[in-house]
Parts: C-alpha cells; structure tokens; sequence
C-alpha cells in the first residue's frame, strides 16, 4: 500500500487565514456603514441596478418638487384674480345701491349730481382692480397675453373703453394651470351675447311720463354688430279707431341708414305700452305717455366701464325725475348683465383652484410612490442589516481566533 503525504507550509497556512481575516473585516466595515448610513447602497458600485433605480426614483422626485412650486406661483395668482373679482362684485354692488337711491323722486339735481361723483369714484376704482397685477406684476386678467395695463379708456373714439390683451382662456395641462384669467370675458361685453344696450330719450318736460324697458332678444333675429337705432314717434292717430291711440313711428339703423316703420296701440287716455319689435333681434317697451317728436336713442354698450360711464352721465345730467328714473332703470338693468359676466369668470376661478387640488394631490400621490421605488432601490433594512453585521461580526471574532493558533503552528514552538 502506497501512502501519500501532502506537506502544508506554515507559509501558506498565514497567508490564508490573513486574507480570510482581511475579507471579514472588509465585509464588517462595509456592513458597519450601511447600517450608518442607513443605506444599502452606499456607492454604484454596490449595485449599479439599484443604484441607476434610485437616482431615476430621485430625478422624478426633483422634477415633482419643480412642477408644484410652478403651481403653487400659479395658484396664488389665480387665487388673488379671484379675489380682486370678489372686490370688483362688491364694488360694483355698491354702485347698484347708489344708482337704486338716485331714482328717488324727491331728489334735486344737486342730489343727483353729488351720488355721480360717488358713482365715478367706485367706476375709478373697478377700472383699476380690472387692470391689477400680480406680485410678479404681470396683469391677473390679461387673457392669452396682453400689455402690462389690459383695459384702457375712456376714449373718445366709438369704441370707449379697449382690451389690450388676445381674447380667451389658457388650459390647464396635467401640472399646471392658467396665472391669468380672460379679462375679455369679465369685463367686455357683446351684442349677441350679453344683449347690453343703453336707451336714453329727448327731454321729456315735467306734465308728463316716458320710460322704456331695458332692450331684450327678439328672436328669430340676429342683433346686428355696432348698429344703433333712433326711435321717433311721427304720429298719434286718435280717431280712425275710436277709444283707441295708434302711434306710428320710424326705427333709423346706423350707420347703415336703414328705416323700418312701426305701429303701436293703445286705449286713448289711458298710459300707452307699445313694444317696439323692429329693431333686428331685438326689442323693447315704450310706456307712459309718448308725443309727436318723441326720440328714443339704443346703443350698444361694449364693456361693463361703458355700463357704469352711462350711469353716471344719465343720472348726473338728468333734468327731471323722469329722466332719472330712465337711467336708473338702464343702469339697474346693464349693471346685472356685467355682474353676471364677472360672477361667471370668478367661477371659473373656482374650477381652476379646484383643479390646483387635484395637480397638487395628484403630485403628492407620485411623490410618495418614488420616494417608496427609491427607498425599496437604496435603503437598507434594518433588521436583516442588524442581523447580517451579527453575523458578520462572530465571523471576524471567530477569524482573529484562529489566526491566532495559526500564529502558533511553528516548528520553533517544538524544537525549545
């Protein structure tokens, strides 16, 4: 029997056990600085995976942090054209209030006179929160884009009062939405839409009484754009019909020029109420008692400052209590038209701030689900890492241990 004999140098025995003893105290202080960190991956090269998933988890992260700051800019903006409307409702409420007492009919035209100065003051003040910026100072109703000052007026040309600004409404997008409202909308007016139309007459003396309605739609009819129209009573017919009064009267068109003839009835002696249909789309009450020359003037009325310049001219010039009564009238009925324009452009406010909530939860919502992708890629958990550096540690306890017999294994020790 053959017998083979394999001769381990003490050499290689240190060597080893060295390495080994090296490898386990790396490992250890690896294993120490993660559970410092808290962290798993400490550099790339621990896992270039998880290392790549964490910092795409973070860059997400970032670019949600950026898009809600940009929300939160457009947030306050919108939430301060709320509030300037807010302003703009109450302000004009109180304009209403004061036009409703200028129809008292005990009032002189002194009295008449001081509530038109108090009516400029409040027209001066809705002029300037129409035109408010932001504290970025860029104007809070200037649309799809406008000058730094998006209402101008009054000029003296047909056109009273302009928009500065591109007309419409800038959408929202999945992260942001508009910093400014459509000022257009809020505060101009047009024909076929709002139906805003100033009706003034010739003096009507103090023995008798004339007022119209405010002007409605008359459909099938389209209101013609920029058109005016003179109303003029020619005639009082009292005797073909008897008991019965027809005035005839021409409905002039400018600029066009175009006439239309019309008639109207009513019992004689009695007020008359005659609706005057002609006007194309639209229509309007004569009541009380008209006279041959009598003329009523309708314009349209383009913004809710051109509302508000009338009220003050009618109700400041009028002669008589008749005339009074007319423009307040005109004035109760232009001025509920503007406000329900404004009303419906703070309401859209409203839906935008509702939409803010639903970005910035939206925005929370991924937040959360990065932060948690980057922690599953690069945190540690603390148990397994508490247990592993256990390990780890008898391991190298045990290590040195050994090394130290090995130390030992020398022919010296048995030659003394």
């Amino acid at each position: 029997m053959t017998t083979s004999l394999t001769r381990l140098a003490s050499a290689n025995t240190y060597d080893t056990a060295l390495t080994n003893l090296n490898n386990r105290q790396s490992n250890l202080s690896n294993l120490q600085s993660s559970l410092t960190s808290g962290k798993k991956i400490t550099v790339a090269s621990d896992d270039p995976t998880g290392a790549a998933q964490a910092e795409r988890a973070l860059t997400r992260i970032s670019r949600i942090a950026t898009d809600q700051r940009a929300l939160e800019s457009q947030r306050n903006s919108i939430t301060q054209a709320e509030s300037t409307l807010g302003d703009v409702t109450s302000a004009l409420q109180n304009f209403r209030d004061l036009v409703v007492s200028a129809g008292n009919g005990t009032f002189s035209a002194a009295e008449r006179t001081t509530v038109a100065v108090q009516l400029t003051g409040l027209r001066d003040q809705i002029l300037a929160l129409s035109n408010k910026t932001d504290s970025n100072g860029q104007p809070l109703f200037g649309a799809l884009g406008s000058a730094a000052k998006p209402f101008t007026g009054p000029q003296s040309t047909t056109q009273d009062y302009t928009f500065q600004g591109l007309p419409g409404q800038t959408s929202s997008s999945e992260n942001s939405i508009p910093t400014t409202l459509n000022g257009d909308s809020a505060f101009m007016l047009q024909e076929n839409r709002d139906g805003a139309y100033n009706v003034s007459m010739s003096t009507i003396p103090t023995t008798r009484q004339l007022q119209t309605s405010t002007v409605s739609a008359n459909p099938p009819g389209t209101p013609v754009a920029g058109a005016s129209y003179a109303i003029s009573i020619d005639s009082l017919d009292t005797t073909t019909t008897p008991g019965t009064t027809t005035a005839a009267y021409t409905v002039t068109e400018s600029p066009s020029g175009t006439t239309y003839a019309g008639s109207g009835s009513y019992a004689t002696g009695k007020p008359a109420s005659i609706t005057v249909t002609e006007m194309p789309g639209l229509s309007l009450t004569i009541t009380g008692a008209p006279a041959v020359g009598d003329t009523v003037n309708v314009k349209p009325t383009t913004s809710l400052f051109s509302v508000l310049d009338n009220a003050i001219r009618d109700i400041g010039s009028a002669a008589n209590a008749n005339a009074a009564t007319q423009a307040v009238t005109q004035a109760l009925g232009n001025i509920d038209i503007g406000m329900s324009r404004v009303s419906a452009v703070r309401g859209q406010a409203g839906d935008l701030l509702n939409r803010a909530d639903v970005i910035t939860a939206d925005n929370s919502n991924k937040s959360i689900q990065r932060e948690a992708d980057r922690s599953r890629a690069e945190d540690l958990d603390m148990t397994k890492g508490i247990s592993d550096f256990s390990i780890a540690q008898t391991g190298y306890q045990a290590a040195l241990q050994s090394y130290a017999q090995i130390q030992k294994l020398s022919l010296f020790n048995y030659i003394g």
